[in-house]
């Protein structure tokens, strides 16, 4: 049985993406956003294959606020987090998910006030005593370990996996998952979940997705919205 010593630090990695096909008319098409450009000028096919406007393309796109395009690229996200900050995730109905059984480890949330102008949010900025901490830091592991010793009795006891998991902590037991959706949804998702309305553990994820997209893309898409 584990003891509670860290923090979780959610993990993001991106395992698949829209690709061209290989073929004549895309042999001078470089990356997804080429891609997102040559759909928008479906209605202009003289200039589909000028790829050296595609960024000022792909700016005026998203100045004004012209999705469709977006959505000819699909990406899929592996996510490690909570089962808390999981569930908030499948709340984004226009992805798609495939979540694994969770792993029955201990992470560790760190200590943070109730925020006084955000009923569903903590206050960030008010320092937390160490003894305190330590305090809250102990009472999570108290319940995580003694919830992973009633869990691990019923399988034992011959007690279904789908039964017995009833008694984990949804913030304490980290699961794995799948998100799957077009450019124009994780636009609009790291929109809104890196907004500080957003609970931290689930701003990080999105913040990470937010960096990855960028930088597999290579284009700033977020610096326009």
């Amino acid at each position: 049985m584990e003891d509670i010593n860290s923090i979780l630090v959610p993990e993001v990695r991106l395992v698949g993406r829209t690709v061209f096909v290989d073929g004549e008319d895309f042999k001078d098409q470089g990356n997804l956003t080429d891609l997102i450009a040559y759909c928008a000028r479906v209605s202009n096919p003289e200039n589909q294959q000028k790829a050296e406007n595609n960024s000022r393309l792909i700016e005026y796109l998203i100045r004004n606020r012209h999705w469709s395009p977006f959505e000819m690229v699909h990406l899929v996200f592996e996510i490690v987090t909570t089962r808390e900050v999981s569930r908030q995730i499948l709340r984004h109905r226009s992805f798609s998910f495939q979540e694994f059984s969770q792993r029955y480890s201990s992470p560790c949330v760190e200590c943070r006030y109730q925020s006084k102008k955000n009923r569903q949010g903590s206050d960030e900025t008010i320092p937390v005593d160490e003894e305190f901490e330590k305090k809250w830091m102990f009472y999570q592991g108290s319940v995580s370990n003694f919830a992973v010793h009633c869990y691990e009795w019923a399988v034992d006891n011959g007690i279904a996996k789908e039964v017995a998991r009833k008694v984990l902590p949804e913030g304490l037991t980290v699961t794995k998952m799948y998100m799957a959706g077009s450019l124009r949804s994780y636009i609009h998702y790291v929109q809104l979940r890196c907004s500080e309305d957003t609970q931290k553990e689930h701003r990080e994820v999105a913040k990470k997705i937010r960096k990855i997209i960028e930088e597999d893309l290579n284009f700033h898409f977020f610096s326009f919205c």
